[in-house]
């Protein structure tokens, strides 16, 4: 068999990975294990009431949606779940995508051109910087959470729009946007704030947002995005804000209109979801409580997300010590260059609301005695 230039090249690339300790691999749970790695912040994906949502909409309208939202995939589950991320949020319109990666770059690339400034947060998400880049608007990079250096690029435009990205909650680091202060500034300069809550809904606001929180919901230079996946432990994504964003996206949004449709047990299930988390605020201050208790038995500074993350020292330590910490029963992140933005690996731990506290406090005894023996980065 002849191998050509290409395959030279991703050998090449491969080795470069290796030698970096930045090789990737499909991970699969051990059979019984702890899994202090995923993002099912609430426990909600195996909720009986999610569950029972999403078989009842299987057995309606069978496993997919058959079409894109614009042919005959529109059906009664999406509008239902628009209508209730609505309620949940306090936003007047949603538009539901099939994943909350397919928003963020559906989103930019339908606002974006040569006149609208994109300027994006430092620790923005891959899909919000990925749509920046496919929007073919110039982008600028601001400071991360520096509203001074925001108000900057916005003066500094020769653009006539401007949209400014930000996430609400930061996985990495677990820290809030300053969210008041970037939607008075946007306000000002006539700018959109498009806030990604993917880590805000069911965490912040008592679980309705932080955008909600603050009393942004609903402001004309305010837009969010979200995910399905995480709290709501569902499936897919949406875009939330006024009626005139949501027919401009229909309209123009690629990976809403060449895109099959939410699969209907996905939404069913985000649907209930999202309605037990407005009902239940209190699963969120329990889902807090756990992250106080990681925090305080890893000896870290608590951080204001679902996510706590423990510094290492390097890549090769971040891979080694999770994979120690795998093989005693116990699943954690594993957080590294390029994947972090200021280039500390972590070990990334999560423990979910529905978590009994007595097995996370043997979890983390686990994590713990594996990390003790590993040099920590700063």
């Amino acid at each position: 068999m002849t191998v050509g230039p290409l395959d030279d090249w991703l050998r090449a690339r491969g080795e470069q990975r290796a030698e970096a300790g930045l090789r990737r691999r499909l991970r699969t749970p051990p059979r019984a294990c702890v899994d202090l790695a995923s993002n099912d912040y609430l426990g909600l994906s195996r909720d009986p009431r999610v569950v029972a949502a999403a078989q009842h909409a299987l057995g309606e309208h069978g496993t997919g949606s058959r079409a894109s939202r614009l042919v005959t995939g529109t059906l009664g589950v999406h509008e239902v779940l628009e209508r209730e991320l609505c309620e949940l949020t306090d936003q007047p319109v949603a538009l539901a995508f099939s994943s909350g990666y397919a928003a963020n770059t559906g989103v930019l690339t339908a606002l974006g051109d040569a006149d609208t400034l994109i300027v994006s947060d430092a620790h923005a998400h891959a899909s919000l910087v990925d749509g920046a880049r496919l929007s073919q608007s110039p982008v600028r990079i601001a400071r991360h959470s520096d509203v001074a250096h925001v108000a900057q690029l916005l003066a500094e435009r020769a653009e006539a729009r401007a949209v400014v990205v930000v996430e609400s909650v930061y996985s990495v680091w677990g820290d809030h946007a300053p969210l008041a202060e970037l939607a008075a500034l946007c306000r000002a300069e006539n700018a959109l704030l498009l806030v990604d809550e993917a880590h805000g809904i069911g965490v912040a606001g008592g679980g309705r947002g932080l955008v909600h929180e603050l009393g942004l919901a609903g402001s004309p230079h305010v837009a969010v995005t979200m995910t399905l996946s995480k709290a709501l432990g569902a499936q897919g994504g949406a875009v939330l804000g006024s009626e005139a964003l949501r027919e401009h996206l229909v309209n123009t949004a690629r990976p809403f209109i060449f895109d099959t449709a939410l699969a209907p047990a996905s939404a069913a299930a985000a649907t209930e979801a999202a309605r037990i988390v407005r009902a239940h605020p209190e699963l969120v201050e329990t889902l807090h409580e756990r992250a106080r208790f990681v925090a305080s038995a890893l000896g870290t500074p608590p951080a204001r997300a679902a996510v706590q993350s423990l510094p290492v020292a390097s890549a090769e330590s971040a891979v080694r010590a999770a994979e120690v910490i795998r093989s005693r029963g116990v699943v954690v992140g594993c957080f590294r260059p390029p994947s972090v933005p200021d280039g500390i690996s972590r070990l990334r731990i999560t423990a979910p609301a529905d978590m009994e506290l007595h097995v996370l406090a043997r979890a983390l005894d686990t994590v713990r005695d594996v990390v003790g023996d590993e040099p920590q980065g700063v």
